[in-house]
């Protein structure tokens, strides 16, 4: 190929090259505007399946928005009225007894226990690290440390608002968002596209509502058997319903969150109840963790989304790498989506050459 104008070619492709990174770095900064509004998106996606059974049961359609809008406002009002000041309760009573373990833990006695019960562990290595982490801790850094948290927890919360801002303005204009976006179909296209959008946006408000759903069952579960069950057979679990909320949003991460909440909560148990409490509880969720992964998952799932395990799986890794908590939650329904892309247009379009 003869170039005629190198200095030119050379040019225009230096200023592309530019262009490009322009847009990589609009992009970087505009990544939690982005995250939001994919949050609030996804979660209105969710919604609308609740919007479309009210309309198709002859509600008219701004009715049935404004009766799940104010089911869903309800939900939380009462959330943070009845839930959030029984947690933070029960979080000032752990923090005060974590301020009992900690010395307890640095007293000589608990590591001649640790070492009498357990004489394969390195236990004046693990006793050496731990003071040093304890004498570490000054003032400044506690403080540092509760500012960042603070600031951390006033960046969500204000996450928090502006999405619950956005889902309810698309929640109320999703179908004008959808009419509009398929304008931009050809006509030709346009029936084919329709169907296959409608498919995934059914497939992700399913998706929602079944995480939604499996977190409601593991929640009040964990609540009645730690609160109610247990304490009748002589093993009382302390804090509780704190411990519940922990489990309900453990669920609503895919693939590991149950696993995680459930350890987490046999370890509290653990150390702020010991046996035999510990032993309920690590049985319970031994047997939930199976009955939620063959039972109760499958039957709530199986009209909502259907993926192989294994995409599952790289998935959720993926998104959970890119975006954290939402890149996993998202990265299901994703994949689910582009399996319904290739097997409706790209294996039909092969199979037609």
């Amino acid at each position: 190929m003869k170039i005629q104008n190198a200095f030119r070619l050379g040019l225009f492709g230096g200023l592309g090259v530019i262009v490009a990174l322009g847009i990589g770095a609009a992009v970087g900064s505009l990544a939690t505007v982005l995250t939001y509004v994919g949050a609030a998106l996804f979660l209105a996606l969710g919604l609308d399946p609740l919007v479309s059974f009210l309309a198709r049961h002859r509600w008219p359609r701004a009715l049935a928005i404004v009766a799940v809008l104010a089911a869903v406002l309800g939900a939380m009002v009462g959330l943070v009225f009845a839930l959030i000041p029984v947690v933070v309760d029960q979080v000032g009573k752990l923090i005060t007894q974590v301020q009992k373990v900690v010395p307890a833990i640095t007293h000589n006695t608990f590591w001649n226990d640790v070492h009498h019960n357990f004489p394969w562990l390195p236990v004046d290595s693990l006793q050496t690290q731990f003071n040093s982490f304890v004498k570490g801790l000054d003032v400044a850094s506690i403080g540092n440390g509760i500012l960042s948290a603070g600031v951390s927890i006033a960046t969500g919360v204000a996450g928090a608002v502006v999405v619950f801002i956005l889902t309810l303005y698309f929640v109320s204009s999703l179908a004008s968002i959808k009419r509009g976006l398929y304008q931009l179909v050809p006509a030709s296209k346009r029936p084919g596209f329709i169907d296959l959008a409608e498919q995934i946006s059914e497939a992700v408000g399913k998706y929602v509502m079944g995480q939604g759903a499996l977190g409601l069952v593991n929640g009040l579960l964990s609540f009645i058997f730690l609160t109610l069950v247990f304490p009748l057979f002589g093993a009382p679990v302390d804090y509780s319903v704190l411990l519940a909320f922990i489990a309900l949003l453990g669920s609503l991460i895919p693939l590991v969150g149950t696993i995680s909440s459930s350890v987490v909560i046999t370890l509290a148990v653990w150390l702020f109840n010991g046996t035999p409490s510990v032993i309920f509880v690590g049985i319970y969720y031994a047997v939930y963790m199976q009955v939620e992964a063959y039972v109760i998952s499958p039957r709530i799932m199986k009209q909502a989304v259907s993926v192989p395990g294994v995409v599952v799986v790289i998935a959720a890794l993926a998104g959970g790498t890119l975006l954290g908590v939402l890149g996993a939650l998202v990265a299901i329904p994703v994949a689910a989506s582009i399996l319904l892309v290739i097997k409706q247009v790209a294996i039909p379009r092969q199979n037609a050459l």
